[in-house]
């Protein structure tokens, strides 16, 4: 959910060119287009964008139900260059008999920060830092009636019901999931919620049960310098001491950042892997189809076997 320099590519800005692979076209799923209803500022660097309209339903009524319940549900978000002028949703296979590889539309990976069936309307979080990136100087310049296309959704986590104690765990790009995760505890839950973000300034206000406690760790120290992501996160959960009785973690982040927890919580710790929803949102220097490609691969391993 960060936006940074190319060398160290922003988790919530992960690029995939639509391109159709080597022998056979790419199939991104049913295309749900939603317009813009309403934005917020929540941070000098974050933009909440308010998504309703007539393809809410059938965003709602396509999707498996069981990954619409979800805490870290996430959509592929489709941008085409303004200048193109086209107009979502997007005929792919069209555009790629008339359109250069550069030209293709974008796809995007963002987590749904919530779903209103009331308002009919789903929110999503967007870093913005000037003219970086694609999504980001489109939600900052965002009005009523824009159209967003994309697919999904996807997930696979919701907090667990029964008595644990509940690890959020994860940097800037897992704010969304953790903070749905939290709405999604009851009163009587109990845990930590540890999350890295640059600085002070970049922290949002989350509300969580009162046995939760919230504690943020930042990159920045107080001299300027500016860590990688994920060294604070890592370090701060060195420090705990390691759980006594059920657990139920979530964990995601920087994929480097990831192994080092694997390591922690799973080796050191002894923690089942059943207990734990342990992986990457994005790798420092990838882009996304990189990244997404490299799952398959020994680096893009998060746990060795």
């Amino acid at each position: 959910m960060v936006s940074s320099e190319e060398r160290q590519r922003p988790p919530q800005e992960r690029s995939d060119r639509v391109a159709a692979p080597e022998g056979g076209r790419r199939r991104g799923g049913t295309q749900h287009v939603l317009d813009v209803v309403g934005t917020e500022r929540l941070a000098p660097q974050l933009v909440r964008i308010h998504l309703g309209g007539d393809g809410f339903d059938a965003f709602v009524t396509g999707a498996d139900a069981e990954r619409i319940a979800k805490t870290d549900k996430y959509v592929k978000i489709l941008f085409a260059k303004p200048e193109l002028g086209l107009q979502p949703p997007f005929d792919l296979d069209a555009l790629r008999e008339t359109l250069s590889p550069d030209d293709m539309p974008v796809r995007r990976t963002y987590t749904v920060r919530s779903l209103d069936t009331a308002a009919r309307t789903i929110a999503i979080d967007f870093v913005v830092h000037g003219d970086e990136g694609v999504a980001g100087p489109w939600a900052a310049a965002a009005v009523a009636g824009d159209r967003l296309c994309f697919s999904g959704p996807g997930g696979q986590y919701a907090p667990s019901t029964e008595d644990v104690e509940h690890l959020l765990i994860g940097d800037d790009s897992a704010i969304p999931a953790i903070a749905a995760a939290v709405d999604a505890l009851p009163a009587t839950a109990r845990g930590l919620v540890l999350i890295e973000v640059e600085s002070a300034a970049n922290e949002l206000a989350l509300s969580t049960p009162a046995g939760v406690k919230l504690r943020w760790t930042h990159r920045r120290a107080d001299d300027g310098s500016l860590a990688d992501y994920g060294t604070a996160l890592v370090a701060a959960v060195q420090a705990l001491a390691p759980p006594v009785g059920a657990v139920d973690v979530f964990a995601h982040g920087e994929r480097e950042a990831m192994k080092e927890l694997r390591r922690i919580l799973h080796t050191e710790w002894g923690l089942e892997r059943r207990s734990m929803s342990l992986s990457a949102y994005w790798a420092k220097g990838r882009s996304e189809d990189r990244f997404q490609a490299e799952k398959r691969e020994p680096v893009g391993q998060i746990f060795e076997d």
